[in-house]
């Protein structure tokens, strides 16, 4: 069974930049779309960023649209969030997430703050 463990996270202020890694513990990484999601302190998960499993076609939320960029390194089993001109909405834990049949596999998740 695929382990997904993020990594990246931590305090930046407002304006800044930090790039979240999702490495794979197996090569069925390639073979399955991979998504960032968030959850904020007191909301509900939601979806930041989708890539498929070629790379080829993403979705990000509208919130985010222009600031991230989700990519991955197939070869690397590795997925990556760049997360440029950071807000303090953007706060909360991040988390990976392969689409793995017949379940989704997700990561522990990485706390991103930042501050004002």
């Amino acid at each position: 069974q695929v382990q997904l463990v993020e990594s990246g996270g931590g305090l930046v202020q407002a304006g800044g930049s930090l790039r979240l890694s999702c490495a794979a513990s197996g090569s069925i990484f390639r073979s399955n779309t991979m998504g960032w999601y968030r959850q904020p302190p007191g909301k509900q998960r939601e979806l930041v960023a989708r890539i498929t499993r070629g790379g080829v076609n993403t979705i990000y939320a509208d919130s985010v649209k222009g600031r991230f960029t989700i990519s991955r390194d197939n070869a690397k089993n590795t997925g990556y969030l760049q997360m440029n001109s950071l807000k303090p909405e953007d706060t909360g834990v991040y988390y990976c997430q392969l689409e793995t049949y017949p379940k989704a596999t997700t990561g522990q998740g990485t706390q991103v703050t930042v501050s004002f």
